[in-house]
């Protein structure tokens, strides 16, 4: 399984949650975990995703959720597990 991490993060707005996992949907991407909280009005999101049978390459997809998350206002990473591990060892 290849599995990524995908944070999203900003001002919180109607239908954030929608618009993610609807482009997750339409890559193919599979969402295996998901947590998400409300801070004073700021919208925090994390998920761990199967993207095994993604329809595009990887960086098209991460190229693709950069451009949803400045479309509606928030910003958007997404890593894969093995980096994002790495980068958050302590």
């Amino acid at each position: 399984m290849n599995r990524s991490i995908i944070t999203v993060v900003g001002k919180d707005t109607v239908g954030i949650i929608a618009k993610v996992c609807t482009y997750l949907a339409e890559q193919q991407i599979n969402i295996l975990d998901i947590t998400q909280t409300i801070v004073q009005g700021y919208f925090n999101m994390m998920m761990i995703v199967d993207t095994s049978h993604i329809s595009d390459n990887f960086k098209t997809i991460v190229s693709g959720l950069d451009d949803l998350g400045n479309s509606i206002g928030v910003q958007i990473k997404c890593q894969r597990e093995e980096i994002f591990e790495k980068m958050h060892r302590i």
